[in-house]
């Protein structure tokens, strides 16, 4: 049996729009403006702690990065800023999306969805420097959002450490290094998290807007809309109300606009899938990747040893999972981190991102942290201490010994 402080600990609902989503707290009436700001300044006060510990984590990976770069003879603002998928947003910032299918290899940037790229284009009018500095800055701040969303889950469902805690594991992770780089990550997780959050505190309008924007950052953003509009269908069994059926409809309405723009775009309903078959990352319900893990465990007597630290991820990604369904976590959170899986797991493309790809299933670190929560303060000390310095070297490993992409 789980035990009870694996479950949530937050007071019984007061009565969220259509009813309450069962094993999901729910808020108090939202606050005006005012008491809004107030609400922000606590929340960002109560997790503070977890962001000077985030902070810390991926500083020290920077500057393990900096001193093995500089052995290299590698300068760190190309690696971070401007290579990779950062290259592509870049260009779609630049020059926007092409008009043709085309028949080329992973070359049409239409799989990348618009909206990072958009935002790095506004932003940068407002500021000095490239737009490769200006998309970088942008993923550091977000990835500060991101943070504090992930610590607002994990305080509201059980307590100040095990949100602090999440954020370090979160931060710690062996692709960490992602979330200070020019990709998409730290901009989805900020989303997800926040999107989450809203739906555990009875805001489903809020989650649901969330939702749309994690919609049009990244293809997982499907994962986001399902477990909002799932929250907001099930309300319903309380009592009927529009506001739960609005936010259901709004929730995947990012994600389908853009696969539906690219359709228009290339004159075709299934452009964006098409698009999709060209980077050869089609849906084979798994048989890439059990092929992949054979190949690496059981076949290939020198393995990569990024593919490896990939392949541990996925594992413990599965194990993990299975852990959250014993702790009963809100059903919200399952879905996310069920539906994230589903379509890593299940890809036929390329195996080695998919670490990253998993990065912003973060509720799936939450029975790590509650483990760490409940040990000794010298267990907890040598296992963080472990993992911070573990994601520094492999984060270092990954942009300057492995050969591809992150």
């Amino acid at each position: 049996m789980p035990s009870t402080d694996s479950r949530p600990t937050s007071a019984p609902p007061r009565g969220a729009p259509g009813g309450r989503v069962p094993g999901v707290p729910t808020a108090r009436r939202a606050p005006g403006a005012p008491g809004l700001l107030a609400a922000v300044r606590v929340s960002l006060r109560h997790a503070a702690p977890a962001l000077l510990g985030y902070a810390a984590v991926r500083v020290t990976g920077l500057l393990a990065l900096a001193f093995w770069a500089h052995r290299r003879h590698h300068g760190l603002w190309p690696i971070l800023a401007a290579q990779w998928d950062a290259d592509w947003y870049l260009g779609i910032a630049d020059h926007g999306y092409t008009h043709h299918l085309g028949t080329a290899f992973d070359a049409n940037n239409l799989a990348f969805f618009p909206l990072y790229p958009l935002l790095v284009k506004a932003v940068a009018v407002l500021t000095p420097g490239s737009r490769a500095t200006t998309g970088l800055a942008v993923t550091v701040g977000c990835s500060f959002l991101a943070a504090w969303g992930v610590h607002a889950v994990g305080s509201r469902l059980h307590d100040r450490r095990v949100g602090v805690l999440l954020t370090v594991l979160w931060a710690a992770l062996p692709v960490g290094l992602v979330q200070w780089m020019g990709y998409t990550e730290s901009l989805f997780t900020a989303f997800a998290a926040w999107a989450l959050y809203a739906v555990l505190t009875g805001r489903l309008m809020w989650a649901a807007s969330l939702a749309a924007l994690a919609g049009l950052t990244r293809p997982t953003g499907i994962a986001v809309a399902v477990a909002v509009a799932v929250a907001a269908l099930l309300s319903l069994r309380r009592g009927f109300s529009v506001r739960p059926l609005a936010a259901a409809a709004l929730a995947p309405a990012g994600w389908l606009a853009y696969v539906g723009w690219v359709g228009l775009r290339l004159g075709r309903w299934d452009g964006y899938i098409a698009v999709q078959r060209l980077w050869h990352n089609e849906w084979d319900g798994g048989a890439e990747t059990v092929r992949r893990l054979r190949e690496v465990l059981a076949q290939n007597s020198s393995p990569e040893l990024f593919l490896i630290m990939v392949t541990v991820t996925l594992l413990a990604a599965v194990v993990l999972y299975g852990l959250s369904v014993w702790d009963r976590q809100p059903l919200p959170l399952l879905v996310f981190t069920g539906i994230l899986l589903l379509i890593v797991l299940g890809s036929g493309g390329v195996y080695f991102p998919r670490a990253r790809f998993l990065l912003p299933g973060f509720p799936l670190l939450l029975p790590a942290a509650l483990h760490l929560a409940r040990a000794s303060r010298r267990f907890r000390s040598l296992f963080l201490t472990a993992a911070v310095l573990g994601s520094a070297y492999c984060g270092a490993y990954m942009v300057l010994v492995w050969p591809s992409a992150p």
